[in-house]
C-alpha cells in the first residue's frame, strides 16, 4: 500500500497525539499498529519515533521497540521552573526591544483570546482556547530578537506540554478559571505595553507556575 502521508505529516500527528494523551505515558508503541494508524512505512517511521526520542517525547528500549516517555511529578516541576525562567527572561528581552508591529500583534492576539466563541463540544473548546492562548504568549515572546532563546522556548513547551494537557482537562472549562485567566492576560498585556520589563518577567513567572500544584495532585491520583 503507498503511503497517504508524509514522514512530516506523521511526525506532525503522532507528536501531537503524544503530547495530548492519546498514548499514556510508559505505553509500548507496536510498529504494526502505528503503521495501520498512520499509513507509513516502517522505515520512515522508525525516522520519525527517532525525532521524538531526540526530543525526550520516546523512549527507545535496547531490541525492544519504543514506549512513550513516562512522566513524574519531579519531571514536571524541573521543566515547569525551567520554562517559566527562561519565558521571563524572553519577555523581559522583549519588552526592551519589541517595535510597533510587535505591539499590534499582542494587542491583537489578546483581543481573539478573549472572544473564545462557544463550541460543540470540551475538545474543541480546549483547542480552540489552547491555540488562541499559545498565539497570546507567542506574540509576546516573538519580540525579544533572539532564534537561540525561542528554539529552546519551544523545546521546553514540547515537553511541558503533556502536563499542561492534564491542568487544561481540568480547568480551561471552567467560565470562573477563563475569567481569571482574562484577567490575567489584560495584566500581562497592560504592563508589557507600559514597557515595564522587570514586572513583566515577574509576572509571566507566575503566571507559568501557577498549574503546578494542581499538576503534581493530578499525578498523584
Amino acid at each position: 500500500m503507498t503511503p497517504e502521508f508524509s514522514p512530516e505529516t506523521v511526525y506532525d500527528r503522532l507528536k501531537t497525539d503524544i503530547l495530548r494523551g492519546l498514548y499514556p505515558p510508559g505505553e509500548k508503541l507496536l510498529m504494526s499498529d502505528l503503521k495501520e494508524r498512520y499509513e507509513l512505512g516502517v522505515g520512515p517511521m522508525r525516522e520519525v519515533l527517532a525525532k521524538l526520542v531526540a526530543e525526550h517525547l520516546v523512549v527507545a528500549v535496547n531490541q525492544k521497540g519504543y514506549r512513550v516517555a513516562p512522566m513524574s511529578a519531579a519531571e514536571m516541576s524541573d521543566v515547569y521552573e525551567a520554562r517559566a525562567r527562561l519565558e521571563a527572561l524572553i519577555v523581559e528581552m522583549a519588552v526592551e526591544r519589541g517595535d510597533d508591529d510587535w505591539e499590534a500583534r499582542i494587542v491583537a492576539s489578546a483581543h481573539t483570546l478573549a472572544k473564545v466563541a462557544e463550541v460543540n463540544t470540551p475538545q474543541e473548546m480546549i483547542e480552540l482556547w489552547d491555540a488562541r492562548h499559545k498565539a497570546f504568549h507567542d506574540a509576546i515572546a516573538s519580540g525579544c530578537g533572539s532564534k537561540s532563546l525561542l528554539q529552546a522556548r519551544a523545546f521546553l513547551m514540547d515537553q511541558a506540554e503533556r502536563y499542561r494537557q492534564l491542568w487544561l482537562k481540568q480547568t480551561v472549562l471552567s467560565e470562573q478559571a477563563l475569567q481569571i485567566k482574562r484577567e490575567e492576560h489584560a495584566a500581562l498585556m497592560e504592563i508589557v505595553l507600559k514597557r515595564e520589563a522587570k514586572a513583566a518577567g515577574a509576572m509571566i513567572l507566575s503566571h507559568l507556575m501557577t498549574p503546578v500544584p494542581l499538576i503534581a495532585e493530578i499525578i498523584k491520583t
